[in-house]
């Protein structure tokens, strides 16, 4: 019976959980430690850099100035202070998170966790395959990598050295320089144009967090999908707005409690078209939860960990179209035109062609780290000989051995993959 064969090599894997328990203890403590510098980490004003006490947060306040600031200096300002007051003090949290997965991963018969990781992919020579695949994108990255370059050097102009290939990391609009279409309105190839941004009729028309999230469920179910209301659902433990009253994670994500009836979305959700796009790549994954909630307890995930944000991002991309937001009311004044539409089109590959190089990277860096392809002192340089081999961004000022760069992203200290 395959159904079974499969269930039974799900059972029987090892995990960290084999670990003894004074280590398994260990490695929740130092991804404890970590996960609270990032998720409580705040830094001073630009315009009060010597403040006592810090009272930015990344979400929203440190996003905010990534995306709007065009102010070279404040923009390097804030770039640095969070890596500074963050990944700086993981490092040493983090090799020991290294060292105890990798034990854990050896318990399971692989040579480092990264071995582990990709084995669920089922796939022979799997670094090999995304390295392939990434040949064929890369054209078309350096193509858009080239265009916006040559617009941040109108903008900023001698700031940036023009004899330098690589994009300083801190002009693209983004904490991670992993997406870039907050430059768009600066950058986009036809100026007197309608945009595709439905952000001012959000605003203007005064919807509420909650009806955001009603119109994407309206959406699945329109689809002939299950409801999944009980996911926003804040009285159910849903959290969909950023309390005040306490410090949490804004990175959105999305739960199963396995149960098969609650589900539930995290996110410190903002009024703009970017965190409605991402309210429905989160009910993706709560419909795909919904979808094989009666399976075997073995079997419910994904069919590797590719297809949920496969799932989540193919809903995500249908919904970033002028006809859908002309049909819920969002969109106003836009029709189809050349410029409209290579416009639209260029706004797409902002956010989507340009991450990619990203997420291979971070990904790649944490498999040569589990495999000790890189002495411990050097794990930041080597970061960026990442970065800038693939995503052709560089650090904007030099980064010391103390640095830990990595640990400013949230999937580093939650132990969370990208590739997937």
């Amino acid at each position: 019976d395959p159904d079974l064969r499969r269930q039974l090599q799900y059972l029987t894997q090892i995990s960290i959980n084999h670990l003894p328990e004074q280590e398994f203890t260990a490695l929740n403590n130092a991804l404890g430690r970590m996960q609270h510098i990032y998720s409580s980490t705040l830094i001073c004003p630009y315009d009060q850099q010597n403040c006592t006490t810090g009272t930015l947060s990344l979400d929203p306040d440190l996003y905010e100035v990534m995306a709007e600031s065009q102010d070279y200096d404040e923009l390097l300002y804030a770039w640095k202070e969070w890596r500074d007051n963050t990944g700086r003090f993981m490092k040493n949290d983090y090799a020991e998170y290294v060292r105890l997965m990798n034990k854990a991963a050896g318990v399971a018969g692989f040579d480092d966790m990264g071995g582990l990781w990709r084995d669920a992919f089922e796939q022979e020579n799997f670094i090999d395959e995304m390295k392939r695949l990434w040949s064929q994108l890369k054209p078309f990255y350096l193509e858009l990598h080239k265009y916006v370059r040559r617009e941040l050097m109108q903008i900023y102009g001698d700031k940036m050295d023009s004899k330098n290939p690589n994009i300083p990391a801190h002009l693209l609009g983004n904490m991670w320089a992993q997406a870039w279409g907050n430059l768009y309105n600066r950058i986009k190839p036809f100026k007197d144009t309608v945009d595709l941004d439905i952000t001012k009729n959000l605003v203007e028309k005064g919807y509420t967090v909650k009806q955001l999230f009603e119109i994407s469920n309206d959406f699945y179910v329109g689809l002939g999908l299950p409801d999944n209301s009980m996911s926003y659902n804040e009285s159910l433990g849903a959290v969909i707005e950023k309390p005040s009253d306490r410090v949490v994670t804004c990175h959105a994500s999305a739960w199963d409690f396995c149960d098969r009836k609650d589900f539930r979305i995290k996110m410190c959700t903002r009024m703009n078209m970017e965190d409605f796009i991402t309210i429905h790549h989160e009910m993706g994954h709560i419909n795909y939860y919904l979808l094989y909630k009666d399976q075997p307890v073995t079997l419910r995930a994904g069919a590797n960990p590719g297809f949920h944000e496969a799932v989540g991002d193919t809903i995500a991309l249908s919904v970033a179209t002028p006809e859908h937001f002309r049909k819920i009311g969002l969109l106003d004044n836009y029709e189809s035109s050349y410029e409209n539409d290579i416009n639209a089109l260029f706004q797409k590959a902002l956010d989507r062609v340009a991450f990619l190089p990203f997420g291979l990277v971070i990904d790649m860096w944490r498999w040569e780290i589990f495999a000790a392809k890189v002495d411990f002192p050097n794990w930041n340089k080597r970061w960026w000989e990442l970065r800038e081999e693939y995503q052709m961004v560089s650090a904007p000022v030099e980064r010391d051995l103390d640095a830990f760069d990595p640990g400013a992203k949230y999937h580093i200290p939650y132990d969370s993959q990208y590739i997937s």
